[in-house]
């Protein structure tokens, strides 16, 4: 039922649209609601609108810069769009675009792609149906997901890796400690690298280059061949280093290489790919469509791994699995536990209604996660499934949100803490 009250006008006769609205119903707030039920800042945008009980929500989550994230939607996206119709998702999205001018990169891109998931869950439940019926519908049932499975040592990170198959897993990222501050994805090791090197506590290339082939040949007799094996470089390498790498680990037949360069180098992507004979999979630092589908049709990547808030939300990132569709590159959408479940739900959204589909990132909430967000997806047997509720089938209780205060995130601590042995930064 319609509230009894007069609709709010545009701010600015700027922000109208040219248009009549089909039907008597308008975006009247917009707010971000921030939540770390796995202390990992979530970030979570809220429409609501002149039906009484028809709001949406749409995932916003840049958890390094959360508190610019949630200042933007308050004080810049939400007079621009209070007071137009939510059906107009295209043109509300563009319009949050291209009044900052200076257009792209995360903090932005996020907050506007918690405006377009919102609005395209309030699609779904003014329509009674689920979002990937919006889309299309369904071209395959569920997502294959890949688990991350590591640990201080190999035998540790494949008896990890060992526990993730016995539940149904066939898609196993492995990473395993390497001496010093520049781990990724298992526990950092305490002692030096090097003893007298200027930061002895530094990472070495030439001791990951060397030691990785290793665990594949280990994790290949452990686990057979039939579990597909994945590795994230996380953006350290140069692109020889990359071929090197890559060149090593044939014998072990990857899924994928990932994030093998900084994005300050992409440009070489395109060669490392010709000389690797292991799929590449990069994107997850692209911050704009624009970066993403150039990565896809300049033929540097075999699978795109966009994290889709950071390219604009669910909008921009079903016009990217069709170009990667029409070249022959997959999707890998990024959904660690930096992705709120909101988030998670537009990825398998997207996967099962995209030809161009090829493997989703899985991670397993915590029980507080579910609590605060009823409706989270769940894996099962590895498969991860869409809701069937209109929009997302996601709420968030914020009463249960309230208990999980967000603090300023680790993440960029850790991100900005590997050092080479000579003390100079390396990209993470």
């Amino acid at each position: 039922m319609t509230a009894t009250v007069s609709h709010p006008a545009p701010s600015d006769p700027a922000f109208a649209a040219p248009w009549d609205a089909p039907e008597d119903v308008r975006i009247t707030g917009v707010r971000a609601i921030v939540t770390a039920p796995e202390g990992i800042p979530l970030v979570v945008v809220r429409v609501d609108t002149s039906d009484d009980g028809l709001y949406g929500l749409g995932c916003a989550t840049f958890t390094q810069r959360w508190k610019a994230v949630a200042t933007y939607v308050e004080e810049h996206l939400a007079r621009l769009v209070i007071g137009r119709y939510p059906g107009d998702i295209e043109d509300l999205t563009r319009l949050a675009r291209f009044s900052a001018y200076w257009r792209e990169g995360p903090v932005g891109n996020n907050a506007i792609s918690g405006l377009d998931q919102a609005l395209w869950d309030i699609a779904g439940k003014r329509a009674g149906r689920p979002v990937h019926e919006l889309l299309g519908g369904k071209v395959r049932a569920a997502a294959d997901t890949y688990i991350h499975a590591a640990g201080p040592d190999v035998g540790s990170a494949l008896d990890d890796a060992e526990r993730y198959v016995a539940a149904g897993w066939r898609h196993i990222r492995l990473q395993v400690s390497q001496p010093g501050l520049g781990t990724y994805g298992s526990p950092r090791l305490d002692g030096d690298t090097l003893t007298g090197a200027p930061f002895p506590r530094g990472w070495s290339v030439d001791h990951y280059l060397r030691t990785t082939p290793g665990l594949f040949a280990a994790a290949r007799e452990r686990l057979g061949d039939e579990v597909a094996l994945l590795h994230d470089v996380h953006s350290r390498l140069t692109p020889k280093q990359a071929v090197l790498l890559a060149r090593s680990l044939e014998p072990y037949r990857l899924f994928f290489l990932e994030d093998v360069l900084a994005p300050e180098h992409w440009d070489a992507l395109p060669e490392v790919r010709r000389a690797s004979p292991v799929p590449i999979a990069v994107g997850e630092l692209t911050t704009s469509m624009t970066d993403a589908t150039r990565l896809v049709l300049g033929g540097g990547v075999d699978l795109i791994r966009s994290h889709v808030s950071a390219i604009g939300g669910l909008t921009p990132a079903r016009k990217l699995a069709t170009a990667a569709e029409l070249v022959g590159v997959r999707t890998a959408w990024h959904s660690p536990g930096d992705t709120s479940p909101v988030g998670a739900a537009a990825n398998v959204a997207l996967d099962v209604t995209s030809a161009a589909f090829g493997i989703q990132e899985g991670h397993v909430y915590a029980d507080a996660v579910h609590e605060v967000f009823p409706g989270t997806l769940r894996i099962s047997n590895g498969w991860l499934t869409p809701n069937e509720a209109p929009g997302w089938g996601i709420d968030l209780d914020e009463s249960a949100a309230a208990r999980f205060p967000a603090g300023l995130s680790g993440h960029d601590a850790w991100a900005a803490g590997v050092r080479g042995l000579d003390g100079g930064l390396i990209a993470p």
